[in-house]
């Protein structure tokens, strides 16, 4: 390592106290020794125990069935989500122009990435109306054991089988901590459409995970893999067999499912033989792991809600320019949200 890199540890510091999960660009997080003694798994713990305290007080916002099924599950699945009218006036809107995207291109599949600010929602109430829906919101948080408010955007998944892996389809966790992802799905996903896949009950912190997360944590950061160094931890089918977990289930769904996950649990894509192309209404959450506290959350704040790509991307431009730091996120003008992929 460089001497001047070390002009970064105030930042590593901060981020074992953080939601920073990279063991390969933290070494603090990816050291050996640290992570012998404990560390990862520590961090892995406290942040479990926090994640139940803050659901318990969040419990209230969802009915006792919902709740009872992702508590042993770790997902929602919700079918028929809006009313048939309101569905089909978020399609019109949606279908109906093109928006200013980015897109991302891994291996053999290509996400693209169309925000929603307040000025396109303004002028599209179908998707302002779908993106905050109060149940989708209430289960969002649940599953990400924060309150807050969840990042909205349009997501295209375009599959085109081409011998180039895509990395999520490799069985994996996102990250070490509690965290959700939702999907509203515009158009039916058949078994051999590249559906979300899950592995039901992962998502709770069971002595032989913890192990598990403890071994991995003592190598990831050499890994050749840069998902798995950077905190992303995959897994195959035999180290789900050993952790007593089940295979994945695939979703497979017809349109107006909404889908919410806690993303700690093991997911992924699944490969698909021919070329796809899956449209959804998507959410983000991920919080620092370690507040006891369900809200005080900045993003909620006038100015920055519902902006936060909006803000963030002009960032990630600029650290691309001048520090030399590509943002995987290329832009591609204004295009449907189901066309061709750009990248």
């Amino acid at each position: 390592m460089k001497p001047l890199a070390y002009l970064n540890a105030p930042f590593w510091l901060m981020g074992v106290v953080g939601a920073e999960k990279s063991l390969k660009k933290n070494p603090i997080l990816g050291s050996e020794t640290l992570n012998s003694w404990g560390l990862h798994k520590k961090r892995v713990q406290i942040a479990a125990n926090l994640a139940a305290a803050r659901r318990k007080r969040l419990a209230s916002t969802l009915n006792s069935e919902d709740r009872a099924f992702f508590d042993e599950n770790g997902y929602f699945v919700t079918r028929n989500f809006l009313p048939d009218a309101d569905f089909e006036a978020l399609k019109q809107e949606i279908f109906g122009k093109p928006f200013e995207a980015r897109e991302m291109r891994q291996g053999a599949a290509v996400t693209r990435m169309t925000p929603l600010p307040p000025a396109i929602l303004n002028v599209n109430p179908a998707i302002a109306r779908a993106l905050r829906d109060p149940r989708a919101v209430a289960q969002i948080r649940y599953a990400a054991s924060q309150s807050g408010q969840p990042m909205g955007f349009l997501q295209t998944v375009i599959a085109q089988p081409s011998g180039k892996k895509d990395p999520q389809t490799n069985v994996h966790a996102d990250t070490f901590h509690a965290t959700s992802k939702a999907w509203l799905f515009l158009q039916d996903v058949g078994e051999d459409d590249g559906p979300f896949c899950f592995v039901p009950g992962s998502h709770k912190l069971m002595e032989k995970r913890l192990d598990w997360q403890h071994q991995c944590s003592m190598s990831a950061s050499r890994g050749q893999d840069s998902h798995h160094a950077s905190g992303s931890f995959r897994i195959s089918s035999e180290e789900l067999e050993a952790l007593g977990l089940p295979q994945p289930k695939r979703m497979a769904v017809p349109a107006n499912t909404l889908v919410v996950a806690d993303t700690f649990a093991f997911h992924g894509r699944t490969p698909s033989d021919k070329p796809t192309v899956r449209c959804e209404v998507h959410w983000h959450m991920r919080r620092n792991p370690f507040l006891p506290w369900t809200g005080l959350d900045p993003k909620s704040l006038p100015g920055i809600r519902e902006r936060e790509l909006q803000l963030f991307m002009p960032i990630a431009d600029a650290m691309e320019k001048y520090a030399k730091k590509r943002n995987v996120w290329r832009p591609v003008g204004a295009v449907p949200v189901n066309s061709e992929p750009h990248v």
